[in-house]
């Protein structure tokens, strides 16, 4: 592998590429993704899809090339095409309001929602009705932070690769399984299957995430589903669930946001499996 000391053109056709990966269906045809920023890109450096580098190009002013040597370095090693470009190229690519001077071109990461079943997960977010990208990014970033094994975003939910969703994930999509585009009948038929209790997770749930913790009932293998931020789940997927479980307001806010609830959600579950693995 090898860059030219020259910066790359507006014009240059891998600019033109680059530029139309800000859609879904060209995303799609290529199955390739950006990943905007110094986080991002590190951690699209050091992952591997099938035994392929994550990271096919980046693109990079001088000064970030200088300013982050270690992560340029680390891309070149896993063999990404490194092009020098101005300020301008990169504003062009990017989808931010102020890039950062590094933008990734990565390779899809999702995986079979089969193999995330065969691996008998312990915790899992669902993502069944989730629209926003920014939430969809969020949501990944709180079950990564929880330690969950898996994210599942149905084909009802937003598009994983979506830039607003790859940035709001702060590199987290990188670093646990994430399947795409699953039916949420069969996201919830599957992980059943494989010993997962399913809790969907709603603020007019007829269960109490306190009451349920009290009674111990959280240990266990759970998948935890997660709807719209604007009216939840339908009817339909709650019906689903082993429970339907409301965060409980304590104080006089009206509610919480999706990314919010998720991450308390995901925290009490990781926390009753810790005592209860201690337990044992």
């Amino acid at each position: 592998m090898s860059s030219g000391p020259e910066l790359i053109s507006p014009r240059s056709q891998r600019v033109s590429a680059a530029r139309r990966l800000a859609r879904r269906s060209f995303r799609g045809k290529e199955r390739l993704f950006l990943a905007e920023g110094p986080q991002a890109v590190r951690e699209a450096a050091a992952h591997r899809v099938g035994g392929e580098p994550a990271l096919v190009e980046l693109f990079a002013t001088v000064d970030a090339a200088e300013r982050y040597a270690d992560i340029v370095g680390e891309a070149r090693d896993a063999g990404a095409r490194l092009h020098l470009a101005d300020d301008d190229v990169i504003a062009d690519i990017s989808t931010t309001v102020t890039p950062q001077g590094l933008v990734g071109i990565c390779r899809f990461l999702d995986t079979p929602f089969e193999k995330i079943v065969e691996a008998r997960p312990k915790l899992v977010a669902v993502l069944a009705h989730v629209r926003d990208p920014g939430n969809a990014g969020t949501v990944l970033r709180c079950a990564d932070a929880a330690g969950a094994d898996a994210v599942v975003l149905t084909d009802a939910s937003v598009d994983l690769y979506n830039p607003k969703s790859v940035r709001a994930s702060v590199g987290s999509l990188f670093h646990l399984p994430v399947a795409v585009g699953v039916p949420v009948e069969q996201a919830v038929q599957g992980l059943r299957d494989a010993g997962v209790r399913i809790l969907a997770a709603d603020g007019a749930g007829e269960d109490d995430l306190d009451d349920e913790l009290d009674k111990g009932t959280m240990g266990g293998p759970t998948a935890w589903v997660f709807g719209n931020e604007a009216w939840g789940l339908p009817e339909e997927t709650r019906a689903l669930a082993d429970a339907v479980v409301r965060v409980p307001i304590h104080g006089k806010a009206e509610s919480l946001n999706l990314a919010t609830a998720a991450a308390v959600c995901l925290y009490a579950s990781a926390r009753a499996q810790r005592a209860r693995r201690a337990r044992s």
